[in-house]
């Protein structure tokens, strides 16, 4: 007789349920998996055999098939040999098919029978709840990320013969967590960079604020040692705590992806992003034979930061663009297309010029028009069209590198007009589907951004001297509204166009 054993495999960021059928035959021993299984999964033949048999039991000597249905879904991973090793198990008559059918298993297992802990089990296990599934029993390691999904009874078990306990003489506890206690204690994290240590550059501080505030793009030009990586450092501090959804979201991309560590099995803080310009088109959008997120999804919430942005390939810094509008990226592939989002902050930084002092007045540019021309051209019109704030960050006077006393404002009291202004948004747009500014669409900025009077005849003269598009037009609403909302104002006021404009028109060649 055939039984089912439940557990669930992970495509992008999806679930979808696997019955694990196992039948045990007359005939030469023997061991096959199928149904589209991977190499992985290929290999548990040899785990599972060893796991039952030093876990004490017995393994059956006939022709054993196992199908992992549906059979035309691709599986991979490790996470099938728990729940393949139950169904062998079922057919020995070492657990009973009636105590099992409530459950779901997801788990690897060691040659000894010990449970390891695999990736991806927090979208696992809220698709099985989707399903319908009450109980799941996953790896111990894995048990408080799987128990962050509410509603479902979540068991962790060290062992196979811990899993067979459960169902005969030995229940294991249910495992339980506070997902509220990690945020807030996140909230109260001290960081290592902070503003009040950055000398000087109030317009680039004044700008990371609004950056921060309405999930705007930037980017920061200026000579080398004026601070632009010190305060991209900075940054991180001035962002605005996880709500508990952004957090859930972000988790389940950072277990797919295995960077989840096992003492912190929720994210409690918004990821910032660092990449050198080595990397390529498919490590900054994700990829691969069996696609996996890529850094733009890794920054989803939070921040992605290219040092010396124009020393990226031309190539990679233009895929950024579709992702940067749409806050998604899908990865085609020939058998199916995978959907990831993307809604992250992109912070750049850049000299003026080859030589880095162009515009700068202590130190003469070297560069010649043409090195300068050229060098400016690697940030396409298309890709700075959709960077809401470009600003210059000058060169520190002798006054400012040498005055120790005076002491900059701290990001903790950044941090408070940035949540506040964060909180309006949340309030302004929740029944919208959004949560920032810089998710405006076009609709919505119909309803949210209508300006005064002294403020449309702005916009209008700046829409001739400048040339704006339709998309530039549609950023500097955007980010007039989050200045707005940084002085708690419900109007766009002329003064909040005139700095929108300001920050949004900076040019490279001044």
């Amino acid at each position: 007789m055939v039984n089912k054993v439940t557990t669930a495999t992970v495509i992008g960021l999806n679930a979808y349920k696997v019955s694990v059928e196992t039948d045990v035959l007359n005939g030469l021993p023997s061991f096959s998996i199928v149904g589209l299984p991977d190499a992985a999964i290929t290999e548990a033949r040899d785990r599972v055999r060893s796991a039952i048999k030093n876990s004490g039991y017995t393994f059956p000597v006939k022709k054993v098939v196992i199908n992992l249905a549906p059979a035309d879904l691709k599986k991979e991973g490790s996470n099938f040999d728990l729940p393949i090793a139950i169904g062998l198990l079922t057919e020995e008559e070492v657990l009973l098919e009636n105590d099992i059918k409530d459950y779901a298993f997801v788990g690897e297992l060691s040659l000894d029978g010990t449970l390891r802990s695999v990736n991806g089990v927090l979208p696992i296990i809220l698709g099985l709840k989707e399903l319908g599934i009450k109980n799941v029993i996953v790896p111990k390691s894995n048990a408080f990320e799987a128990a962050l999904a509410s509603e479902i009874n979540v068991y962790g078990a060290n062992s196979l013969g811990e899993v067979v306990g459960h169902f005969t003489d030995n229940k294991i506890s249910k495992t339980e967590i506070d997902i509220n206690k990690y945020l807030s204690e996140a909230s109260e994290q001290e960081y290592i960079y902070d503003f009040k240590d950055v000398k000087g550059q109030q317009k680039a501080k004044k700008a990371l604020e609004i950056a921060a505030a309405g999930g705007h793009n930037m980017l920061m030009i200026g000579s080398p040692g004026s601070g632009k990586t010190l305060m991209a450092k900075c940054f991180a501090s001035i962002l605005p705590p996880l709500e508990l959804q952004e957090a859930l979201d972000l988790t389940k991309i950072y277990s797919i992806s295995g960077l989840l560590s096992p003492d912190n099995p929720l994210m409690t803080k918004r990821p910032y992003r660092a990449v050198h310009h080595t990397a390529s088109a498919n490590g900054i959008i994700g990829g691969g034979t069996n696609p996996k997120p890529g850094e733009i999804t890794l920054a989803h919430r939070g921040v992605l930061f290219l040092d010396e942005m124009v020393e990226f390939p031309r190539n990679v810094l233009e895929v950024l663009r579709q992702p940067l509008e749409d806050g998604e990226i899908v990865i085609s592939r020939a058998k199916h297309s995978i959907k990831y989002p993307a809604k992250f902050m992109l912070l750049g930084a850049m000299n003026p010029c080859p030589c880095g002092y162009l515009g700068d007045k202590e130190k003469q540019c070297t560069c010649s028009e043409f090195q300068i021309t050229r060098y400016q051209s690697r940030l396409s019109g298309p890709l700075l069209d959709r960077i809401d704030l470009q600003v210059e960050v000058p060169r520190l006077t002798a006054e400012e590198l040498m005055n120790t006393k005076a002491d900059s404002e701290s990001s903790a009291a950044i941090r408070k007009r940035v949540v506040n202004a964060r909180k309006i948004q949340a309030e302004r747009y929740k029944d919208d589907g959004i949560l920032t500014n810089s998710e405006l669409t076009t609709k919505l900025l119909k309803k949210y951004c209508q300006l005064d009077k002294q403020g449309y005849e702005m916009m209008k003269i700046a829409s001739v001297k400048y040339q704006l598009s339709g998309r530039r037009y549609d950023r500097i609403l955007k980010l007039a509204r989050t200045i707005a909302d940084l002085e708690n104002s419900k109007e766009i006021k002329h003064n909040h166009v005139m700095q929108a404009l300001q920050y949004r028109m900076f040019n490279m060649s001044n």
